[in-house]
């Protein structure tokens, strides 16, 4: 019988019994070791080391030009992705969240490499496990344009005999101008063709989901009352924060603190628009869903009680620190191209903020890409980064396993966990 309080589709429950059934079959297991809680979580085990040998592939892929990477660093930034704390907490549980992260990753690789009928396919696994995948599915088609229009770009400003235009820069001039390119590229019939042949395969998979969404009355199964969507733009605030608070090797560093208040100097009038643009976001914006103040197992119940309730002021005291975590998140994508970081953020924007449960397992596919794009730390910060990961995993292993609790109306043994 199916849980109604389930909200996913049953992609992690078919795979499972595609693995488990052969196995039991061939070594003759009973029922009762086949749906062991063990037996069911191993299978998150052996995601997990799938998607170790994808991380280190997307990395070599991605970086291959760098040559100045030694194969050591590919394989201790691999290891450290793999222990991201919040994704290394859940191989050893039956959640989505491996599986989810497995597929969508190789239907990313398999876009790096122009398979992109199978990087569709892997894109369908994983909206199997979690229906917002479909994002990063657009996602891959969106990488797809992205290397068009940069070509295009390049082309346009080698004609103008241009400098290449720098997205740290940020101009009205410099926006306006690709905008002015995006709806010339966008609007001419060729280039749509050239487009739309490239990417065919992911325009059948989203046209797909919307007729699964049409159908469904909408993304959610299950309990739809406690899914709603809405429009929780600090959602962007709390995952940077998120971001730097698990990269601060490489985005919180004396160097980009300078350079944060040298742009602050050189930029006040900018600075001030976009403050007043947080306040009014987060005035108008924040939503506070019934399980962040009710569910006292979550880590993110004591963040917003120790936090964002000790004052109501709280949550605008925070705005500088939004404002440096997304600068410090954008520069380190400076390296980056123009297009490719425009569809990062749109992406971004579009997979958390309709969500109105603040839930840290939310944000792991977007840190994940964009940790794996972001230029090759010093191995110092690798080093530190790694062993920032095991303290954090060795803290909450322990807390969920020795720190356990009941609730006044439940005989149930609780535990501690993101």
């Amino acid at each position: 019988m199916w849980d109604p309080m389930i909200t996913t589709l049953p992609g992690l429950y078919l795979v499972s019994v595609g693995i488990v059934k052969p196995v039991a079959w061939l070594c003759g297991w009973t029922g009762s070791v086949v749906c062991s809680t063990g037996m069911l979580r191993f299978i998150n085990l052996l995601f997990s080391a799938g998607n170790f040998y994808l991380l280190y592939l997307l990395l070599s892929k991605i970086h291959q030009k760098n040559k100045a990477v030694s194969g050591f660093q590919r394989i201790l930034s691999t290891l450290t992705l793999a222990m991201f704390p919040t994704l290394y907490f859940f191989t050893f549980l039956y959640y989505t969240d491996p599986g989810s992260v497995f597929f969508t990753l190789f239907a990313y690789l398999m876009c790096l490499y122009g398979n992109h009928k199978t990087s569709v396919l892997l894109g369908f696994c994983g909206f199997m496990f979690r229906q917002t995948n479909i994002v990063w599915t657009v996602f891959c088609a969106g990488n797809t344009v992205a290397g068009k229009l940069n070509e295009a770009w390049k082309t346009e400003l080698q004609k103008k005999k241009d400098e290449k235009i720098s997205f740290r820069k940020g101009s009205f001039s410099d926006l306006t101008r690709i905008l002015r390119f995006l709806i010339k590229y966008l609007t001419s019939p060729k280039n749509l063709f050239t487009l739309t042949a490239l990417t065919w395969p992911y325009i059948i998979l989203v046209v797909g989901f919307c007729v699964f969404v049409f159908i469904n009355g909408g993304i959610v199964v299950g309990d739809r009352s406690s899914h709603e969507a809405c429009l929780h733009f600090p959602q962007m605030f709390y995952f940077l924060s998120f971001t730097v608070f698990f990269s601060f090797p490489h985005l919180v560093t004396p160097s980009k603190i300078k350079k944060f208040y040298l742009s602050l100097r050189k930029h006040p009038v900018q600075y001030s628009l976009i403050t007043a643009i947080s306040l009014f976001l987060i005035w108008k914006f924040t939503y506070v869903h019934k399980y962040l103040l009710a569910d006292n197992r979550h880590y993110t119940f004591y963040v917003w009680r120790k936090v964002f309730q000790r004052h109501e002021l709280v949550k605008y005291v925070l705005v500088p620190v939004y404002i440096f975590s997304c600068w410090s998140f954008a520069d380190t994508l400076k390296s980056k191209p123009i297009f490719w970081i425009l569809m990062y953020f749109v992406c971004l924007l579009a997979v958390t903020v309709p969500q109105k449960l603040l839930e840290f397992r939310y944000f792991i596919l977007p840190f994940l890409i964009y940790r794996l794009n972001i230029p090759f730390p010093s191995l110092y910060r690798q080093l530190l980064e790694l062993a920032f990961y095991i303290a954090v995993n060795a803290i909450t292993l322990y807390v969920f396993l020795n720190k356990t609790f009941q609730w006044a109306n439940s005989d149930e043994i609780q535990r501690f966990m993101w």
